[in-house]
């Protein structure tokens, strides 16, 4: 199994979710949060003040899925994530060595 993490922007979450859907993903986790990368922030002004906001808002979704849906799920999340401009963010893949569904004792691809 795989856990797949993207960060990406904020109103792109209901277009990630939904490509998600489509490929039958059925259980996703969204955090929001915020981080920069090489879009490094930006100045903004407030009250005549001038002041850098380093974090950027960002969501970060994680689902677990089979080995063999991982590059569909990747696919899906990137093309309803990408918009072409800095910022768009990035997908990490990670290794699960187990899982287990509390309610039931379900483990592993059944607890999926």
């Amino acid at each position: 199994m795989k856990q797949i993490t993207a960060i990406v922007k904020p109103f792109k979450l209901e277009e990630v979710r939904e490509a998600l859907a489509e490929i039958g993903v059925s259980g996703l986790t969204v955090t929001e949060v915020k981080g920069f990368g090489r879009q490094k922030g930006h100045t903004e002004l407030y009250r005549g003040a001038e002041y850098v906001v380093d974090f950027l808002p960002k969501v970060k979704v994680e689902v677990v899925v089979k080995d063999g849906d991982a590059e569909r799920c990747i696919e899906a999340i990137v093309k309803a994530a990408k918009t072409g401009k800095i910022g768009d963010g990035k997908i990490f893949v990670t290794a699960i060595e187990s899982v287990v569904r509390i309610r039931t004792g379900e483990v592993n691809e059944d607890a999926v």
